[in-house]
């Protein structure tokens, strides 16, 4: 048998290069807005001054890991890594399982029309900026004229600052979160399942299966390598909470429980101007986010299931 010859990358290159085209936009907002900052990690090492430029890189001080000590020993070190790790866990633990549900009911929906809407009303939240969730979550939870309190003080009780109370954050930004995402989540799922043989579906009922053993028989095993590699990028993303709905919502008497590590890491780098600080308490959860990744993809892949590489 003829051994078929290798062709060169040129021959690739030029009979995909409009796919390449295609992929080019994507590849360059990478690179600009992704790869080309991290060389300013280096700050993060250094006495490095906003005023002194591009320049000031190249000349600041070398401090070493100072800054690092420095965050490991503040007062708010534990606060935030715990207010930052329960948020994300909280949002993990409600928002995962139950976008992985809601893909597999509308998987079960017959009516075209019906199976479409469902779909695209529990995505749409995610479109919303975070100024207008939170201003909707302002106006359901305020003190005066807020639905919730009103629902409260009609069934006898006295209307509460939820926003104002540090105990009440968490499940607020939890259910916001949830409500936004697992419209957005289960399109993935969905998706997965549409590459299920449809065959099987057809002999389990033949052979007397419900929904519910269809479910967990045939559409949770196909879907389930999607599942691991969700997961892990769900687990790798754990302390890279988004800063924009907490920095919205919260208010410094509640800081106890709502200030997170990305909160923090604003106020010390753009209000308060501490650029090598707040580039070593970011380098840091760039660090612990890898090795929860790497850790994960290990876990899966030794439990049986295929993890991202």
């Amino acid at each position: 048998m003829k051994r078929k010859e290798k062709k060169p990358l040129k021959y690739y290159l030029k009979r995909d290069r409009f796919i390449y085209l295609l992929m080019l936009p994507g590849l360059l907002w990478y690179i600009i807005f992704c790869y080309l900052p991290m060389f300013g990690i280096i700050i993060a090492f250094e006495d490095y001054k906003p005023f002194w430029g591009i320049q000031g890189i190249f000349t600041s001080n070398w401090v070493g890991g100072k800054h690092f000590l420095k965050f490991f020993k503040s007062a708010y070190c534990f606060r935030l890594i715990k207010n930052t790790l329960l948020l994300s866990i909280y949002s993990l633990i409600w928002s995962f399982p139950l976008s992985i549900i809601l893909a597999l009911f509308i998987n079960e929906l017959k009516g075209k029309f019906f199976k479409k809407t469902v779909q695209t009303v529990s995505y749409l939240p995610h479109f919303l900026s975070a100024v207008i969730v939170c201003g909707m979550i302002r106006t359901l939870t305020s003190v005066d004229g807020g639905l919730v309190n009103a629902i409260v003080t009609a069934f006898g009780g006295e209307a509460i600052p939820f926003l104002g109370q540090p105990e009440w954050f968490r499940s607020i930004y939890t259910i916001s979160e949830v409500w936004q995402s697992i419209g957005w989540e289960s399109i993935v799922f969905i998706a997965a399942m549409m590459s299920i043989d449809k065959e099987l579906y057809e002999a389990a009922m033949v052979d007397g299966a419900g929904v519910l053993r269809r479910m967990v028989s045939i559409t949770i095993p196909g879907i389930m390598p999607v599942i691991t590699i969700m997961l892990i990028l769900r687990v790798g993303s754990i302390l890279n909470l988004g800063y924009e709905k907490v920095l919205l919502l919260y208010s410094p008497q509640i800081y106890s429980t709502a200030d997170i590590i990305s909160t923090y890491v604003y106020r010390e780098g753009v209000v308060n101007q501490n650029y090598s600080f707040a580039a070593a308490v970011n380098l840091f959860t760039s660090v612990i986010s890898l090795i929860l990744v790497l850790g994960t993809n290990k876990i899966t892949k030794k439990m049986g299931q295929g993890g991202i590489w």
